[in-house]
């Protein structure tokens, strides 16, 4: 790329200011991409090159997000040949070149409120904070969300004073302004409008949530029955980039086989978070954000390298502990029903100053440090978040659960069902003659343990017609000698569930599809209990979210030759 004193012999754009975005870590490279454009967007008087800083332990991923994104990248030591106007991070920690070009520090988080370990010492040291030399030059100006803030550094680091620019916090305007578009991010992650979605945030570091709990995405997978939940992680960019994306796949994989939506380290954890019905956190700036845009939470682990006297500080006086000993379930369900959108408006009120405007006024401070005129441009506003991709893979297998209750007008069959990858993190099936417990499992599971070992299995997509359903029952129960039942919806509507007996029991649910496994369940717990399975009305109650009638049928024997 064209670099040095003569680059503008091969450049198209001749623009007046360099401005120089120095990238040393995902978390705070990707701050800076999600807030650049909209301050710059359509202005040529400005030239922007990301330079890469090496110099990070959580580095790893920072080129391939650059390339990715498109910018224009060079070596961390080139920067001198730029002569740039401006340095931009998000980043406190660069060694930045003799100079007097002013150096813009954005927070990637919410303030000053962790203690890191310190890579120019063996001490720790206050995350956000430029070093002492580059304050004593005049040359740092640091961005802050909150007037709190400023008092903080003054008292910790006398030679911030002035050096501090008063802007918001732009990642929480935008999640604040996407509340209207929640419905849209959870049926972009396939949460249905009867289930909760739960996600665990966890920030990086042994005292954080997965640093205590590596296997609570599973436990709570366990205990939260899939038809009712759905789980997802968040989990900060740190832990991807040290760890690396295949050792934190493989840390969480009976959770990923258990439908545990795992978000990608980039952009996708703000509208998963919005998405949240409940919140599961720690100290990290996730959870800060989750509990002050008025979502339940639980603090699963909260550490002693949280900075005493900061927002997320007083967060852990006022939020609820999980017990991750106890009973996960009851605990979820009590703080959805009991949190207010309110509880933590103190919170937010320490954090966040004036919300809504952060966009606008770092505008204000970028130009001004780079000594032009703003454009005649309306201020930028916070835009909705996009629609993220789904990060689940499906569950092909369930430990489910059945019980059939008699005397009203019609029996009443429940089903519970829980993904088969996390059962060993479960409780142990109730031991009642009332309630019975199968495996069952989808036609794509891979683990032949499983299906050779099933109760029941499904097939994933309709089949056209009814003759291929039965030929696909016969087929699957010949396969599969252990298996009791074989079921599959028919495309147009409707189910067929074969009994290894040669019977075939169609069943109709008069509300909204259900995943064949459901009322093959029905069937099961039909054949468990002596339950007349043809012309039988049952109400299906699945969990406590969903109640639909069913109509169960036999069906004449298929001709066969």
């Amino acid at each position: 790329m064209p670099v040095g004193p003569d680059a503008h012999r091969w450049s198209t754009f001749d623009g007046e200011r360099t401005l120089i975005v120095a990238a040393r870590t995902v978390t705070s490279t990707v701050r800076v991409l999600e807030t650049l454009p909209a301050l710059l967007r359509d202005d040529p008087r400005v030239s922007v090159v990301f330079a890469h800083d090496p110099g990070s332990a959580f580095n790893d991923g920072v080129l391939d997000l650059l390339r990715t994104a498109g910018c224009r990248v060079v070596p961390w030591e080139q920067l001198e040949r730029l002569s740039p106007d401006l340095i931009l991070s998000a980043s406190e920690n660069i060694d930045v070149p003799e100079g007097d070009c002013p150096v813009l520090v954005l927070p990637h988080g919410v303030g000053f409120q962790k203690l890191v370990p310190d890579s120019r010492s063996s001490r720790e040291r206050l995350s956000g904070v430029v070093p002492d030399s580059l304050l004593e030059s005049g040359r740092a100006w640091l961005a802050i969300s909150h007037p709190a803030q400023e008092e903080q550094l003054l008292a910790s680091h006398p030679r911030a004073a002035g050096r501090t620019l008063l802007v918001g916090d732009p990642c929480f305007d935008e999640l604040a302004g996407s509340r209207s578009r929640r419905s849209a991010y959870r049926e972009a992650l396939g949460v249905a409008e009867h289930q909760r979605l739960v996600v665990v945030s966890s920030t990086w570091g042994p005292t954080s949530l997965l640093g205590n709990h590596p296997d609570l995405p599973a436990r709570l997978l366990a205990h939260l029955a899939c038809d009712e939940y759905r789980v997802g992680a968040i989990v900060h960019p740190n832990v991807w980039s040290a760890h690396g994306a295949w050792q934190l796949r493989t840390l969480q994989a009976a959770a990923r086989e258990a439908g545990l939506m795992l978000m990608p380290p980039v952009h996708a954890w703000r509208p998963a978070l919005v998405a949240a019905d409940v919140l599961v956190g720690d100290h990290g700036s996730v959870t800060l954000y989750g509990a002050a845009a008025g979502t339940p939470l639980l603090l699963a682990a909260f550490g002693e390298d949280a900075v005493a006297g900061t927002a997320v500080h007083h967060l852990a006086s006022v939020a609820p502990r999980l017990d991750v000993h106890g009973d996960l379930l009851d605990q979820v369900e009590r703080v959805a029903a009991e949190h207010t959108p309110e509880r933590y408006a103190d919170v937010a009120a320490r954090a966040f100053s004036e919300p809504g405007h952060a966009l606008a006024r770092l505008r204000s401070v970028l130009y001004r440090l780079l000594e032009l005129p703003e454009p005649p441009s309306p201020p930028p506003v916070p835009l909705t978040l996009p629609v993220p991709d789904p990060p689940a893979v499906p569950v092909t297998s369930w430990q489910v659960t059945t019980g059939v209750t008699e005397g009203g007008p019609a029996p009443v069959v429940t089903v519970r069902r829980s993904p088969a990858a996390v059962a060993a993190y479960g409780a142990a099936p109730p031991d009642s003659a009332a309630v019975s417990t199968h495996l069952s499992c989808s036609e794509d599971e891979r683990d032949r343990r499983l299906t050779e070992s099933a109760s029941v299995l499904v097939r994933s997509d309709p089949v056209s017609t009814s003759v291929g359903a039965l030929r696909w029952i016969e087929d699957t129960l010949t396969r599969l000698p252990g298996s009791l039942l074989a079921a599959t919806a028919v495309r147009g509507g409707g189910c067929l569930v074969g009994v290894r007996d040669g019977r075939v029991v169609e069943a109709a649910v008069t509300g909204s599809p259900l995943d064949p496994g459901v009322p093959a369940a029905v069937v099961y717990a039909g054949l468990r209990t002596g339950l007349r399975l043809d012309g039988a009305h049952v109400t299906l109650r699945l969990g406590d979210v969903r109640e639909e009638d069913v109509v169960l049928r036999l069906r004449p024997a298929p001709p066969r030759g």
